[in-house]
């Protein structure tokens, strides 16, 4: 693909993520910044120098003007998740495919939209949730699909936490109820979901609890939380999630005769190598003051960072439909299914903590 024409990107809004994603599209070899829109031209021409964009990029003072640009192939949306709705439709109408930010949107129904859009209009959408794209991921997939090794799945837990500061906790519009109503449970907890379902093989649960005591804000959004998931053949899952406590990203799997742990799964402690630890049939030696044998750990290294993959990924997609194969269907599943379980954590938790049945 890298020797076809790169996919050219518009960038719709300057958010601080966006940073991230413009040095991802100018790794990737088969993509290029092509334009940026933001409502205010100042701000999208001080964006496109911070960010190494070509001299040729065009720069836009709106966001209509980036999808109505014809040289765009695929637009990146960073803007807040109430906008995404609006904003999304409108790329796929005007044929543009969608790297879209998580969570995707407010709800599910809102979500079926956006896609509905897409398929109608032949468009691939992807969510950005990055570290689907690590190669330590294709890695642990195969330790936890081993049947001798691993066994079957029993429980896993998932964890990620970040202790952002006062301002953050006042201004950032994460914490604002009319943009990302979600709180940390739509920042932090869309990996935590993303990565139970991915260890059970994106089968959604029967029912999901929320945990008791979650922390709210003045206005009601999510600072911090978990739940417990449940399927019907006695699996639990479990996941914490909150903008108050110290920077972490745990897994713990357990199966019938192996354990995965990962530490920093959202995002690798280095960027080129990424690290997780496999126990199978450990056991005591005959004193019990050491594990037999103990697990072994694995460090799996990338020339591209997780981003960029995700960029390569897409972009890859995006050029095999202008060759003539359909959008892979296979990304928004996986979104509609963490959106799914968002739903039903925060059901759960504005109606006291009851369980909620998942609607397939």
């Amino acid at each position: 693909m890298s020797s076809e024409t790169p996919i050219r990107f518009g960038v719709v809004g300057c958010a601080d993520i966006a940073r991230k994603v413009s040095r991802a599209i100018t790794l990737a070899p088969n993509a290029t910044l092509h334009a940026v829109g933001s409502r205010s031209i100042d701000k999208a021409t001080a964006f496109a120098k911070a960010n190494n964009f070509p001299p040729n990029a065009k720069i836009y003072g709106s966001y209509d003007a980036v999808l109505d640009d014809p040289d765009v192939d695929a637009v990146y949306v960073p803007l807040p998740t109430s906008l995404h709705i609006k904003w999304a439709v409108l790329a796929a109408q005007k044929k543009k495919h969608i790297l879209l930010e998580k969570p995707v949107a407010l709800n599910v129904a809102e979500f079926d939209k956006i896609t509905e859009a897409c398929e109608s209009n032949g468009v691939q959408i992807m969510d950005g949730t990055m570290w689907m794209h690590h190669p330590r991921t294709a890695k642990m997939s195969e330790f936890l699909s081993d049947a001798n090794r691993f066994g079957q799945l029993r429980t896993i837990h998932t964890v990620f936490t970040l202790a952002f500061d006062p301002e953050f906790l006042k201004k950032d519009i994460r914490v604002k109820p009319d943009l990302d109503a979600h709180g940390a449970l739509g920042d932090a907890g869309w990996y935590c979901i993303r990565a139970i379902l991915w260890a059970n093989n994106y089968e959604l649960p029967k029912t999901v609890v929320a945990l008791r005591g979650p922390v709210l804000n003045e206005a009601g959004v999510i600072l911090s939380c978990g739940a417990s998931l449940h399927w019907e053949d006695g699996k639990v899952a479990t996941f914490h999630c909150s903008f108050l406590s110290s920077l972490t990203m745990d897994i713990t799997a357990i199966g019938t005769k192996g354990t995965l742990h990962v530490d920093g799964f959202v995002i690798p402690h280095q960027e080129k190598e990424a690290a997780f630890s496999a126990a199978s049939e450990s056991w005591f030696d005959e004193l019990a003051i050491s594990w037999v044998p103990p697990p072994s750990h694995h460090i799996v290294t990338t020339d591209l960072p997780q981003e960029a993959l995700m960029v390569r990924e897409f972009s890859r997609l995006v050029g095999a439909i202008k060759n003539g194969a359909k959008p892979e269907k296979k990304w928004p599943t996986l979104s509609r299914k963490t959106q799914i379980v968002i739903d039903a954590v925060k059901a759960s938790i504005a109606k006291g903590f009851e369980a909620i049945d998942i609607a397939y």
